[in-house]
């Protein structure tokens, strides 16, 4: 089966029901913690609200203070919070240092919330689980947020953050020849971004690319945005809302820094692993960018987790799959960081 045929049919799966369209015990139980804290879904409430209210890392916190799952170990992680000049002004920054002989190589992680809300603290234990499973320095950044700074604030925070660490990395222990992206939802859409700008102004450009559940078209009419319109924690309704407080002049989602998938120069870009989760809007989008990257050229593996919903990954202290995602990413970042082979052409999981 084609590389296009086989992201297709992990679409009509989630339409038809091959696979579990409804969440899994240990992920609904997160959504119901979250539900029970007062969180209100996206566009609901103004921005200031919703960045007030509780989060899904608060659910799983809330989770592990009862007892369910199992707490991560630190394993000696050391973590230091500073800050680096952003396209214009002053961006956070938190560094996350494992144990072992130096230098490590770098992942430059970007944080999901829609560019929008997010921070360091709510995608903190995703930058842990990435540090001490890829054995790597992760220098996680911070950028300026919608509706206050909205596009393109974001994407060029994002690419001046890489070429910060692309120049600092060394002072924290890092190897600045092995360097990888990550990003999650919104921060996918600026990590692929910052892959592209290496590539075309001549950055140091990363070895992977890490992209979970990303931003990559806008189009709000995809098989997965009908599927699940009414998706928690994330919907239509709720994109819709973060992409009219991040684009707010009409055609800006046309920009090819969001409508990743309509371009037709993703040749030379480094090789990726995407992640997706069954139960999400961003399903389509994200089956839809591994498919075009193979078209032009680059390996990708891709996997779509079943169960699971946007948000999932770093959530492996309590659900058993999002810890099976962060295996395959981590041992992915591995193996690029020391052996320097891009691996098959295509891996679709």
């Amino acid at each position: 089966m084609s590389a296009l045929t086989e992201t297709t049919a992990g679409v009509l799966s989630a339409l038809f029901g091959g696979s579990p369209a409804k969440p899994g015990p240990q992920m609904q139980a997160v959504l119901d913690r979250l539900e029970a804290l007062g969180a209100r879904p996206a566009g609901t409430v103004d921005a200031a609200a919703f960045r007030a209210q509780p989060g899904p890392a608060d659910a799983v916190a809330s989770l592990l203070a009862e007892g369910v799952g199992t707490p991560p170990s630190d394993k000696g992680l050391q973590i230091r919070d500073f800050s680096v000049p952003g396209a214009a002004g002053e961006i956070a920054a938190r560094a996350y240092l494992p144990q072992g002989p130096g230098p490590l190589p770098v992942i430059v992680y970007f944080h999901g919330g829609g560019w929008v809300l997010g921070g360091l603290d709510a995608y903190d234990a995703t930058a842990r689980a990435l540090a001490l499973g890829a054995e790597a320095l992760v220098l996680a950044f911070d950028h300026r947020c919608a509706p206050e700074h909205p596009f393109p604030a974001a994407h060029l925070d994002a690419v001046a953050a890489w070429q910060w660490a692309s120049e600092n990395a060394a002072e924290f222990g890092g190897d600045p020849l092995r360097m990888a992206v990550a990003g999650e939802s919104a921060g996918g859409n600026l990590a692929i971004g910052v892959a592209l700008a290496a590539r075309d102004r001549g950055m140091t450009p990363p070895l992977h690319q890490l992209l979970v559940y990303p931003v990559a078209g806008n189009d709000l009419d995809t098989a997965s945005y009908r599927s699940h319109a009414e998706a928690a924690p994330l919907g239509r309704q709720g994109m819709e809302w973060f992409i009219a407080q991040a684009f707010p002049i009409d055609g800006q989602t046309e920009d090819p820094r969001l409508n990743v998938v309509a371009r037709d120069d993703l040749a030379g870009l480094p090789p990726a692993t995407i992640l997706n989760a069954r139960i999400d809007p961003l399903l389509s989008e994200g089956e839809t960018l591994a498919a075009r990257l193979i078209e032009a050229g680059v390996p990708v593996t891709q996997r779509t987790f079943d169960g699971v919903t946007h948000e999932f990954f770093g959530m492996g202290a309590v659900v058993e799959t999002a810890q099976e995602a962060m295996d395959l990413a981590t041992g992915r970042l591995r193996h690029a960081f020391h052996s320097g082979a891009p691996g098959a052409m295509a891996t679709l999981l």
